[in-house]
């Protein structure tokens, strides 16, 4: 049993070196030069969010807790070398609005998509609110985590123009009464400072609107979250910079993390132009009544979400080249701040039904590979960090019990495969270029066959990372101008116990075979 464990192994797992006739194989190869002398963006991070789901399960057992912190957050290797989880880089904390002390008439159905609120309704700050969310804050916190950003869906309810965090269909307009802009404002300064105070925990970033181009959200009272124009973010921003910069608060506001890279350079079908066009209304000194580029406390940075935008796979690719054209005339830098699955992502049959397997895995490393390669993201973040119900929108799977605080949790192949990139490609880091040396043609994808990318980080380590969407082994052989490094590969596959699998050392310069959906990172030793 133990030698036909092996043998698959060998067969099926491990990047094969082929010396005796290499040359001749390597004309069959795709020969890659991957080159540290070419550069592109700075990679800021990888993360995912607390969305809903922390504020039940940061109350689970502490060892539960443990091993999902572990999973997510952790950079150490066991006694094998095998990465213990995925090292995420930044944490995305749900600043929330109040339904949960609204209870049912918030008119937002479900407990697990409402959300506490710090301000009270005297107008005092309680801050043993969201007692979850800032348990797991800390959880990462002592894992290494430095990086923290807090983006909100709705401003308190005490402010909104229905009383409510939903827009329950009320309309595309900011749902905040006009006499309360300067309170939202000072509302985000005051939590900035008070988890500050609390927590230990500076939030390094806050975004202010979540989706405020999404027609499909403001139609029902699914969950907190509210319109706005440009208009009505621009104001918002510029309230919020000047408060930060009275009080010396240095964190950062991003926006507008938009629905759609469509609204993030031109007009969508769908949503009407007042919030269309928004790297150039933000960014442009000539869109005076949006312009945000001298507002304290902004930087040239939008974000915006990878919704909708993956398929067709000519559609992947176009948008996030046109997208990416646009922020390089406006000097403009890029996050893809959240992204699950959908109702148009066919390929993987939509969102319904949570998967651990490679399917839904390769998928999404394909989006990350066409976000970082062609829109020159320079964070890619995941929705939320763990689901809850049957639905593909989660790296790990909770099956709460009917306390809620306590249930069962799973990893997933998907995990891991952000894992090939968070893991090993860190905080300032930057994409170097990989050319194909028989086309001698920048970027090798294949959206369907082998898609790589490589990073330097800032100790001068290479990661490169290959992903095989195709069924077929795939022959890669990869060269460097430097003579003599070697790379440590990493595996994930379908396989059991295939999760981040250190491999055998390879020199640069020999073949290697990829295995058919598989993900595999080559770390420079």
């Amino acid at each position: 049993m133990k030698q036909s464990a092996s043998i698959a192994s060998i067969l099926l797992l491990s990047i094969v070196l082929i010396s005796g006739d290499r040359a001749r194989a390597s004309q069959k190869a795709l020969t890659l030069l991957i080159d540290p002398a070419v550069t592109h963006q700075q990679i800021d991070n990888f993360s995912a969010s607390d969305g809903w789901s922390m504020q039940f399960i940061g109350k689970w057992p502490q060892h539960k807790q443990d091993q999902m912190a572990d999973w997510l957050f952790s950079t150490e290797n066991d006694s094998d070398g095998k990465p213990k989880g995925i090292g995420l880089s930044l944490w995305r904390f749900n600043i929330g609005a109040g339904s949960t002390e609204q209870g049912d008439a918030s008119q937002i159905g479900s407990v697990w998509t409402r959300s506490e609120c710090f301000l009270q309704p005297d107008g005092t700050y309680d801050w043993t609110k969201q007692a979850g969310q800032r348990h797991f804050m800390q959880l990462a916190k002592q894992r290494g985590l430095n990086q923290f950003l807090g983006f909100i869906l709705s401003a308190p309810v005490y402010w909104t123009q229905n009383g409510l965090a939903t827009n329950t269909g009320r309309g595309a307009t900011f749902n905040l009464k006009e006499e309360h802009y300067d309170d939202f404002a000072r509302f985000m300064a005051d939590v900035v400072e008070g988890i500050d105070r609390n927590e230990g925990i500076k939030l390094d970033y806050i975004c202010p609107f979540n989706e405020p181009d999404g027609h499909w959200n403001w139609v029902g009272p699914k969950q907190e979250g509210t319109a706005a124009t440009n208009a009505e973010i621009a104001r918002t921003v510029r309230l919020t910079g000047n408060e930060f910069a009275k009080r010396k608060i240095d964190t950062e506001i991003l926006v507008t993390e938009s629905f759609d890279y469509n609204c993030m350079y031109r007009t969508h079908p769908y949503v009407k132009p007042d919030r269309g066009y928004q790297i150039q209304s933000f960014f442009s000194p000539d869109s005076t009544a949006t312009y945000i580029g001298n507002v304290p406390n902004v930087p040239r940075l939008m974000a915006a979400h990878s919704y909708w935008t993956n398929t067709p796979l000519s559609d992947l690719k176009r948008i996030r080249q046109e997208m990416g054209a646009v922020l390089r005339d406006h000097k403009v830098r890029f996050w893809q701040t959240e992204v699950c699955i959908m109702s148009n992502d066919t390929e993987i049959g939509g969102g319904g039904g949570f998967d651990r397997s490679m399917k839904t895995a390769l998928y999404v490393a394909r989006v990350m590979h066409h976000d970082l390669v062609y829109a020159n993201a320079s964070a890619w973040q995941w929705w939320r960090a763990v689901a809850t119900g049957d639905y593909k929108d989660g790296l790990l799977l909770a099956t709460p019990d009917q306390t809620l605080v306590d249930g069962q949790v799973t990893d997933s192949k998907l995990m891991w495969a952000l894992g090939n990139y968070s893991r090993f490609i860190r905080p300032g880091a930057v994409r170097i270029a990989v050319t194909d040396q028989k086309r001698d043609k920048e970027a090798a994808t294949n959206p369907e066959g082998l898609m790589v990318s490589a990073y330097k980080n800032k100790d001068n380590s290479l990661v490169v990372v290959a992903i095989n969407y195709s069924d077929k082994v795939k022959p890669l052989v990869l060269t460097t101008p430097a003579r003599g490094i070697s790379f440590v590969p990493y595996l994930t596959n379908d396989l059991p116990g295939n999760d981040l699998q250190p491999q055998q050392a390879i020199k640069a310069g020999s073949l290697q075979h990829i295995p058919p959906r598989s993900i595999i990172t080559f770390v420079s030793e």
